[in-house]
């Protein structure tokens, strides 16, 4: 299959368009912006790889002042399903004590990085935390996982492009597709 000129495997499907993607990070980028105006500066804290896309894209949209941290986690290898373990290959350096901290994902699926994530970054004195995910699968083991910020609601399949990958394939696509 082909989206203006992408190759994607037989059988797979775009769920969101390129044009999509970019009106609803455009949205997310306005509220967020009207939520933190008049705080310090937020810290954005990417997990990557995953979420490199949006940020960058997400940032870009603030009018508000803000400083950018990644962390790299992983719970997926090179499986299309959580394996349930989540392991934090590199953290944040960045104090969070007193900052607002927008932790910023590209899919909450299993719930398990972020339930694994958030008590440990609350431990560590923020203002506040909050999450922005631009999808979110709404799975029952996802509960207690809740972003204030949801891009899309993801159906059940697994998702590659804007970020998303396979097996480190795909990440380079414009639009979210199910394979």
């Amino acid at each position: 299959m082909t989206e203006h000129g992408w190759i994607l495997p037989e059988g797979s499907k775009v769920l969101y368009t390129a044009d999509g993607v970019r009106e609803r990070v455009r949205e997310l980028g306005r509220d967020i912006s009207a939520h933190y105006r008049g705080s310090s500066p937020l810290l954005m804290i990417g997990l990557l790889k995953g979420s490199f896309v949006f940020l960058a894209d997400l940032a870009r949209t603030l009018d508000i002042p803000v400083e950018i941290e990644f962390m790299v986690v992983s719970s997926y290898g090179e499986r299309k399903s959580s394996t349930g373990e989540v392991t934090i290959l590199h953290d944040a350096r960045t104090s969070l004590r007193g900052r607002h901290v927008l932790v910023v994902e590209d899919i909450i699926d299993s719930g398990t990085t972020l339930a694994r994530l958030v008590p440990q970054l609350r431990a560590r004195d923020p203002e506040s935390l909050e999450i922005c995910s631009l999808l979110h699968k709404r799975r029952p083991s996802a509960e207690g996982c809740e972003a204030r910020w949801i891009g899309f609601e993801a159906p059940n399949h697994f998702l590659v492009g804007y970020g998303l990958d396979f097996a480190e394939e795909y990440r380079q696509l414009p639009f979210i597709a199910a394979i």
